[in-house]
């Protein structure tokens, strides 16, 4: 077989006869790989010989986490419009479910009125840890990045407001869109987020606006729990979370990587 180098876009993706791969994006193909994430993380990217069109296949969240490690209000503009503490010395932290995962293209499911009245969108940066991190110095952080993706921190706002902590409010299935690919090799310290609501524009910020640096986000999680090659740690929100209603169509786009688009229902 052919052992492939290092590349930039790797994606997910199931066959219609079920089965599932990971593969390399090139142009409107995807070459496919016979290696597992594992695999892929220790940079054995092996082509199998097949290549597949995009289009062709279902595109799923690209990984598989242990766990979705967020980060709450790493944007000063941000917590304030949701009332929270700008300028925090350290983050506010909180975990959504993997059952909350949804991939590019997949519907957002709005709980029922007696639930919740007022759910919104979040488009933020993740990265996809590379390998196992415990008490990781913040300046070795960047070393266990494997690359980056994107998250919609989907949230019903008014439950985050009313109840002690935010495991309901963020939690409900569908609340966690994620990818559509991993990009390697950028620098998730730099990188443009924006978000259109039925092609409107809502958000539009960039990770260097941060109150709190991601390798710094990344050493400081790191002392609290093992981080695992998978999980995903959502970098937080800059500011214009709004709310969303049936019908609408959410498109987060981040500079390098692409768009991850879902539709509200």
């Amino acid at each position: 077989m052919q052992v492939l180098q290092k590349t930039q876009t790797i994606v997910r993706y199931q066959k219609d006869n079920g089965s599932i791969f990971y593969g390399i994006v090139e142009d409107d193909e995807i070459l496919q790989l016979s290696s597992s994430f594992t695999e892929i993380v220790n940079n054995e990217l092996e082509f199998d010989g097949e290549r597949v069109k995009y289009s062709d296949v279902k595109i799923l969240e690209p990984v598989v986490p242990s766990k979705i490690v967020n980060f709450g209000w790493t944007y000063a503009e941000h917590a304030k419009e949701t009332g929270g503490t700008a300028h925090l010395k350290e983050p506010f932290l909180f975990l959504k479910p993997t059952s909350s995962m949804i991939p590019d293209q997949g519907e957002i499911v709005l709980p029922s009125s007696d639930l919740t009245q007022q759910v919104e969108l979040e488009g933020e940066v993740a990265l996809i840890i590379g390998k196992r991190a415990k008490n990781v110095k913040e300046e070795e952080a960047l070393d266990y990045v494997f690359g980056c993706t994107i998250f919609n921190d989907v949230t019903a706002r008014d439950l985050t407001k009313s109840d002690p902590q935010f495991t309901r409010g963020k939690g409900f299935d569908t609340f966690g869109p994620l990818g559509p690919c991993i990009v390697k090799g950028l620098d998730p310290t730099n990188l443009r987020i924006v978000t259109k609501l039925n092609g409107k524009v809502v958000q539009d910020g960039n990770t260097n606006q941060m109150s709190l640096s991601i390798p710094f986000l990344i050493s400081w999680i790191s002392q609290v729990m093992t981080l695992e090659p998978g999980d995903v740690l959502a970098t937080g929100s800059p500011s214009g979370s709004c709310p969303m209603k049936s019908g609408d169509t959410v498109v987060v786009e981040v500079e390098n990587i692409g768009k991850l688009c879902n539709y509200v229902i």
